[in-house]
């Protein structure tokens, strides 16, 4: 059975102001093409189907035609919704939409039930999982509640309550940020990992197709894989290859992966220079010009209305930053070597213990953890 993954696609995202919505438009006709040639049985779409919770109505339309036309070529299609979304939305009309072959997930309330479907192997289970938080776990199941304190606390409770077949093929769509992933500085994590998920919680699924990680990677084994954003969405995935993940399930335990990279309307790149090397010329970059572009200028004096000229030459400049003598000579500002190995307690330690002369309690210490994993649900 074959099965296309794909994950993160933020229809309607604007990025530094420009809208994307005909770089996305673009991509996702690329993506029908491949999907067209591939013939998958089905298409996963692994949650952020659009980058806010209320999208655009542009946004909303081209999702539209992106699910038509892929119902029109043929494989059963399941979307979940990632942390970017309205769960409700989402699901909307969903149980008119199965008829269509289209599976939506419902919002989570303690039951997953999968979709089954057969080839020459027999049968695979498809368990459709929502974003959600310990929060959202703890009120499905009250009677565990007290044992529901993280991320991967509450996935390990959702899995144990799936009732899986092992003799059969079970695939998970899910959107978590899992142990192990590799972040662009992208996406919504916590500095120190408060919600991460370990990866061992997934080990009774066959595959397990990810979304929230931009980078196309996977975690641990190729069993679970992020398929990453079909666009640049951050200049800290400039040297990013984005393609899509077709993945062929054959007997039990049998597992092939297949690459296919995507070449966008526009690409997303840095620049470097001086003013007068940036603005002469050069033939074979017509290209570049109208790629969306962050430009780093060398000079040591600053050019005046150096964005407005620059612009005229590349329309889509996004960033203009200077490295010079004088840029790197600022102050720096100190304490803050190794803040993303450091968790939220240990910041708020070296914090409490600067500004009252003493290390913080260990009832404090307590109290502030619990706070912090409150307002992380509160807030992601």
């Amino acid at each position: 059975m074959k099965f296309v993954h794909l994950s993160d696609l933020h229809l309607g995202k604007r990025l530094d102001e420009f809208s994307l919505i005909e770089d996305q438009r673009d991509i996702l006709d690329k993506i029908l093409t491949v999907i067209r040639a591939e013939k998958p049985d089905a298409v996963i779409i692994a949650g952020d189907v659009y980058d806010k919770s209320i999208p655009s109505a542009e946004a909303v339309q081209l999702f539209d035609q992106f699910l038509v036309s892929l119902a029109k070529a043929g494989p059963q299609i399941f979307v979940i919704s990632g942390n970017h979304d309205s769960p409700e939305r989402i699901a909307f009309a969903s149980r008119l939409m199965t008829s269509s072959g289209v599976h939506l997930s419902p919002v989570y309330d303690g039951t997953i039930v999968p979709v089954s479907l057969d080839d020459a192997f027999g049968q695979v289970n498809i368990y459709l999982l929502p974003f959600i938080k310990p929060v959202h776990v703890r009120q499905s199941f009250p009677d565990e509640a007290d044992k529901i304190a993280t991320y991967t606390d509450a996935i390990r409770t959702v899995v144990s309550h799936m009732q899986l077949d092992p003799s059969k093929r079970n695939i998970l769509v899910t959107h978590q940020f899992v142990a192990g992933a590799t972040q662009s500085g992208s996406e919504d994590a916590s500095v120190g990992g408060l919600n991460v998920v370990s990866a061992d919680v997934f080990e009774p699924f066959d595959y397990v197709a990810l979304g929230h990680i931009h980078g196309a990677q996977n975690v641990g084994s190729e069993k679970i894989r992020y398929c990453g954003t079909p666009l640049k969405y951050s200049f800290s995935e400039a040297q990013q290859e984005k393609s899509i993940t077709v993945i062929t399930l054959e007997e039990k335990g049998s597992l092939s992966q297949k690459i296919i990279p995507l070449q966008p309307l526009r690409d997303l790149r840095d620049l470097r220079g001086s003013y007068m090397e940036l603005m002469a010329k050069k033939d074979g970059e017509e290209r570049i010009c109208t790629d969306y572009l962050r430009i780093t200028l060398t000079d040591e004096e600053e050019i005046p209305n150096a964005i407005g000229k620059l612009r005229l030459r590349y329309p889509n400049l996004m960033k203009l930053l200077y490295d010079n003598t004088r840029t790197r000579s600022r102050a720096q500002i100190s304490g803050a070597e190794g803040i993303e190995q450091k968790s939220p307690l240990e910041l708020f330690r070296e914090l409490y213990e600067k500004q009252n002369g003493q290390p913080m309690s260990d009832e404090q210490a307590v109290y502030a953890e619990k706070e912090m994993e409150r307002i992380l649900e509160e807030n992601t």
